[in-house]
């Protein structure tokens, strides 16, 4: 008989149930009560009842947990400094989309070997996201494959769906049943119809495929995310973060009846890929905050140890520690700078606090 099925397939290792990994790594109830503060405060944002900036901050990607928690401890520090006027949520990325191929992150490839130890990967990112949140940092993640928030969304304070992914039903209809807050990019093109778009389908029921606790294919139906909002990323022809980028943002949102509360990453496109531009882009965000648009509600920062980036792969004794192996991020000095420097004018602006 003519073989017609796994031609391609060269190995097909079940997961444990998210249930069963939930209990081996699991979550206090300090850490549930914690996370659930953490979204309220973030939904309190982005609806406008709370009128601190929102800001997602951290390395492009998670490699070296050590290095994550050395960098999560300095960040605590700092949220603590500027908790009045601006709320900061560690940016705990475990996934990477990759525009042809490369390090697809923590959870895919924890030993950064090509073994792609995804049971042990999840493990990881469950243990990480407890030492964060018991650090007393929010989490913030992009969610990219489908089936990854069975097993660590009960950790993440807010989540991200990639301009790659924005246009994607599956991903809108995973957005649809998550419990945090979250936020869909323009399209790597720069349109911002598609994230609009994305943003309606969220917060609509939808019935799709998916995974059981106890990891049995489900039919998951769902009853929408209220709380989803854009990011602007900028896009091939450019960035978007100027005050007329804003303004044609709030306006479409409000045409299609949405709130029009607006996130800006400084990184991406809209600082070409380039570190140093970064600040610079954040004092914009920060500039328009002050002077008096309330629409625009949160910013984003790659940022980590050491500045930059390092090729990869190579050999993992031949890592720069702190230093990012994807997108470039700025240093650890100056994420303090221009964070200090932002609660400072938004104090003296009024804003908050």
């Amino acid at each position: 008989m003519a073989q017609v099925t796994d031609l391609h397939i060269s190995s097909n290792i079940p997961l444990p149930a998210p249930a069963l990994l939930q209990s081996e790594v699991e979550r206090s109830q300090q850490q549930a009560e914690f996370i659930a503060e953490s979204r309220q405060h973030i939904r309190n944002i982005l609806n406008g009842d709370d009128k601190r900036l929102l800001v997602i901050c951290g390395p492009c990607s998670i490699h070296d947990p050590k290095a994550g928690i050395e960098y999560a401890q300095k960040l605590a520090n700092l949220a603590e400094q500027v908790k009045h006027q601006i709320y900061i949520v560690m940016r705990v990325y475990f996934e990477k989309p990759r525009t042809t191929v490369g390090w697809k992150g923590l959870i895919m490839d924890p030993m950064l070997d090509g073994s792609d130890n995804i049971p042990q990967g999840l493990r990881q990112a469950r243990l990480f996201l407890r030492e964060i949140i018991d650090i007393g940092l929010p989490t913030a993640t992009e969610l990219l494959d489908p089936i990854t928030p069975q097993y660590i969304a009960d950790l993440i304070s807010w989540s991200a769906i990639g301009a790659r992914t924005t246009e994607s039903q599956t991903h809108r209809q995973m957005a649809s049943g998550l419990s945090m807050p979250l936020g869909f990019k323009n399209t790597t093109t720069g349109d911002l119809v598609a994230a609009v778009n994305a943003i309606k389908a969220a917060t609509q029921s939808q019935t799709f495929l998916g995974v059981s606790e106890q990891g049995v294919a489900s039919a998951v139906t769902t009853s929408g995310n209220p709380d989803c909002h854009i990011i602007l990323r900028g896009g091939d022809s450019g960035p978007n973060y100027g005050a007329d980028d804003i303004a044609v943002t709030s306006d479409l949102l409000t045409q299609h009846g949405l709130h029009p509360s607006i996130m800006i990453d400084a990184s991406h496109a809209n600082c070409g890929k380039k570190q140093e531009r970064m600040p610079a882009v954040f004092d914009e965000i920060v500039r328009q905050r002050t002077a008096g648009n309330e629409n625009v509600t949160g910013a984003m920062l790659e940022s980590n140890l050491v500045a930059g980036n390092q090729s990869f792969p190579q050999a993992l004794d031949q890592l720069t520690y702190g230093q990012s192996i994807t997108d470039q991020c700025i240093d650890w000095d100056t994420t303090e700078n221009i964070i200090l420097q932002a609660a400072t004018a938004l104090k003296e602006a009024g804003v908050a606090g």
